[in-house]
C-alpha cells in the first residue's frame, strides 16, 4: 500500500470522525413557553376540552386552525408579518397598500375582502387567513419558534459527551440554579426526521434543510435532463461523424480544457448569460438558470468520458453491423451506443458528483442563502445544500456547526444514492450486452 493512499484514507477517516462528532451529543435548551401550556390553551380555549391531560398531546398533531389561533393569542401584533412573509406575491413595501385580490393572489379568502387591504381586517380575519392557507407543518415551526422559543444553551460533541458527562450535568445544574430554571438536558442526533422535513430557520433549534434538499434535487434532476442528451449528442458528431481534420481536433482540445477551468467563471458565464440576458427565459435568479450553468460546466466531463466510451467499442460491432446492411445511424443507435452507455453513464457520474458539491458558480448566481419558502417549479428562487452548510459554517456557534455536520451527511448520502442509481442502470446496460 503507498504512503500516498495511506495518508489519503486516514484524511477521510479523520474528516468522518469531524463530521460525526459534530452531529451527535447532548443538548442543553430552554423554552420561554412550555408546549404543555399551549396544548392547553387550545385544548380549553378553542376546542372546550378540559378532561384531556395537555401532557398526552402532541403539539405536532394540533391542526392548522388550531396553531393559528396559538399564533393570534401569543403573538397577534405579528400576524401580518407572517402572512407578508409566507402569502404574499408582491413587493414588501406594497403589501399594506395593495388590496388583497392581489397582495394574496393564489391563496384562499373570503370574497368580500378582495378590494379591501390587510390593514382593513381584524385579528379574527388574518388568523383565519393563515389557518386557511399556511401549511400545518410550517404553522408548527412558527409556534415552535415564535411561541414556545425553544433555544439552545450549550452543546457539546460526541466525543465530549462520551467522555465529559458529569461536567456537563454540572453545567446543567448551574444553569437550572442560575439565570435558566426551565433548562433541559437532552442528548440530540443532529440528523432526524425534524431535520429534513423542516425549513430553514433563524433558530438553530428548530432549523432544517428541507427547501435546500428540493432545491438541490430540482437543480440535480435538470442539470443532468440538460447535460446529458447535449453531452452524448456532442460525443457523438465528433466521435462519428466529423472528419479527423485540424477543426475537430481543436475543438476536441478544447473540451478538454473547459473541463478544467474553474467553477467561478462558469457561475460568471451564467450570471450573464442564464440570469441577465435571459431573464424573460429563465425570469432570473432561478432553478432553471442554476441547472443551465450546472449543465456547461459539467458538460466537458460529459463529452469527454462519452467519447471515450465510443471510442472503447470493438470495430467489430460496426462492421457486423453494416455487414447487415445497417445504415450508419442505424449502427449507432443499436449497436455502438448500448455498448458504449455504460462508460457513458461513467461519465454522467462522475459530472453529478461535481455539480451536486458546487458552490461558487452558484453564489454567482445570486443563490439564496436563506429561503423558508420550498421551490415549485423550474422558475422559483432556490438554494441548495452545499451554500446551506457554507451559510451555517461561517457562523460562530457550535449548533451551526452541528447542523453543518448532518447536512453534509445529508447531501452524501444524497450523492451515494444518485450515483447508486446511475451504477444500476449502467450494470443492467452491461448484462444485456453479455451473451
Amino acid at each position: 500500500m503507498s504512503l500516498s493512499l495511506v495518508v489519503a484514507i486516514v484524511a477521510l477517516l479523520a474528516l468522518a470522525y469531524n463530521i460525526v462528532d459534530a452531529a451527535f451529543g447532548y443538548v442543553l435548551t430552554e423554552n420561554v413557553i412550555e408546549p404543555t401550556e399551549v396544548v392547553e390553551f387550545v385544548l380549553t380555549d378553542v376546542r372546550n376540552d378540559t378532561t384531556t391531560d395537555p401532557a398526552t398531546v402532541d403539539l405536532a398533531t394540533l391542526g392548522a386552525s388550531e396553531l393559528a389561533a396559538v399564533l393570534r393569542e401569543y403573538q397577534e401584533p405579528r400576524l401580518r408579518v407572517y402572512i407578508r412573509d409566507f402569502l404574499s406575491v408582491v413587493p414588501d413595501d406594497e403589501f399594506t397598500q395593495a388590496p388583497i385580490r392581489e397582495s394574496l393572489a393564489g391563496s384562499s379568502f373570503r370574497g368580500q375582502f378582495a378590494d379591501l387591504t390587510i390593514n382593513d381586517l381584524d385579528a379574527a380575519e388574518w388568523t383565519l387567513i393563515l389557518g386557511n392557507n399556511i401549511p400545518q407543518d410550517r404553522l408548527v415551526g412558527l409556534v415552535r419558534t415564535e411561541v414556545i422559543g425553544e433555544r439552545i444553551l450549550e452543546t457539546w460533541s460526541l466525543t465530549e459527551s462520551v467522555t465529559g458527562f458529569a461536567e456537563i450535568d454540572e453545567a446543567r445544574v448551574a444553569a437550572v440554579e442560575g439565570q435558566n430554571p426551565n433548562a433541559r438536558l437532552e442528548f440530540r442526533s443532529w440528523l432526524n426526521i425534524n431535520f429534513l422535513i423542516s425549513p430553514m430557520s433563524t433558530n438553530p433549534a428548530i432549523a432544517g434543510i428541507r427547501t435546500a434538499l428540493l432545491g438541490t434535487l430540482w437543480v440535480m434532476i435538470i442539470t443532468v435532463g440538460f447535460s446529458f442528451p447535449l453531452g452524448v449528442g456532442a460525443a457523438l458528431y465528433l466521435q462519428e461523424y466529423a472528419d479527423d481534420n485540424w477543426l475537430t481536433r481543436v475543438i476536441s482540445t478544447n473540451i478538454r480544457n473547459l473541463a478544467g477551468v474553474p467553477s467561478i467563471i462558469y457561475g460568471l458565464l451564467g450570471l450573464s448569460v442564464f440570469v441577465i440576458a435571459l431573464e424573460g427565459i429563465t425570469t432570473g435568479r432561478s432553478i432553471l438558470s442554476a441547472s443551465l450553468t450546472l449543465g456547461l460546466l459539467i458538460l466537458p466531463v460529459m463529452i469527454v468520458n462519452s467519447q471515450e466510451a465510443l471510442r472503447a467499442v470493438p470495430p467489430s460491432v460496426r462492421e457486423g453491423s453494416y455487414g447487415l446492411g445497417a445504415t450508419r445511424w442505424q449502427t449507432i443507435w443499436r449497436s455502438v451506443l448500448p455498448a458504449a452507455m455504460p462508460g457513458i453513464l461513467t461519465g454522467t457520474i462522475l459530472g453529478m458528483s461535481r455539480a451536486i458539491g458546487e458552490t461558487a458558480p452558484l453564489l454567482a448566481l445570486g443563490a439564496s442563502t436563506f429561503l423558508v419558502v420550498d421551490p415549485s417549479g423550474p422558475f422559483s428562487r432556490f438554494t441548495v445544500l452545499p451554500i446551506q452548510i457554507y451559510q451555517w459554517t461561517s457562523r460562530p456557534s457550535d449548533q451551526w456547526r452541528s447542523l453543518a455536520s448532518a447536512a453534509i451527511i445529508v447531501l452524501i448520502i444524497l450523492l451515494l444514492s444518485l450515483n447508486a442509481a446511475a451504477i444500476y442502470m449502467r450494470q443492467r446496460f452491461r448484462r444485456k450486452l453479455q451473451p
